[in-house]
């Protein structure tokens, strides 16, 4: 399925119905309307970040349903592709945070440092938000955080909005980075003004691990 670790970490979640049954309801939304990300690249955020690899976790709840968008990170467009408004904010306060200007709105420098961008539900179809959810994705990507959360080393987990910091009581033990969500509808209410970025870095070096060059 993903071609590394993770098909061995997640190998029973491949079998059980509820897997089968989701498979099969994403294959036929593809073969009738047009869905998002491109469907080789639905698990790819798994595929750039090996479970080995794993040192934070960045949740996203569906992928953009806008044309050309998605690409199977979360918050992360191609480059020219319009920055989304989300992912501005992202890098207002990554400016904010450590001086840092980026304009490269792909993600993947990210997802290879280390950094699994997880959308928890991980396809969509166009122009119609949160269209999957209930396919079983939730089910899916809950297992994957309970797994990510069984490794022995820390894992920073990064939760922007309620709906990720939902998932909190799966991650005794973890440390944890939560604030408002970055859309432009509650980025001022809390995300703006929280550096995530060097207290990411923070805690990596804290666990003796290589920081992220941003």
């Amino acid at each position: 399925m993903i071609g590394n670790d993770w098909d061995q970490i997640l190998k029973d979640e491949y079998e059980k119905p509820y897997f089968k049954e989701l498979i099969k309801s994403v294959n036929n939304e593809y073969s009738k309307e047009i869905c998002y990300p491109e469907k080789e690249n639905i698990f790819r955020a798994f595929r750039l970040t090996p479970y080995k690899n794993v040192k934070v976790v960045i949740l996203g709840q569906d992928p953009y349903h806008g044309e050309h968008e998605a690409n199977g990170l979360c918050f992360s467009v191609y480059n020219g592709v319009k920055c989304p408004p989300s992912l501005l904010n992202i890098f207002k306060e990554l400016n904010n945070d450590l001086g840092i200007r980026r304009d490269n709105t792909d993600l993947t420098d990210w997802a290879n440092q280390g950094i699994l961008m997880l959308n928890t539900i991980m396809s969509v179809s166009k122009d119609k938000p949160l269209s999957h959810k209930g396919f079983g994705w939730e089910i899916f990507t809950d297992q994957v955080i309970k797994k990510i959360a069984e490794k022995d080393d820390k894992v920073v987990f990064v939760l922007w909005g309620n709906y990720a910091r939902s998932k909190k009581e799966f991650l005794k033990g973890h440390p944890i980075i939560e604030s408002a969500h970055p859309s432009p509808l509650s980025a001022s209410r809390g995300f703006f003004g929280s550096k995530p970025f060097s207290k990411i870095n923070k805690i990596l070096k804290e666990n003796n691990k290589d920081i992220i060059n941003w």
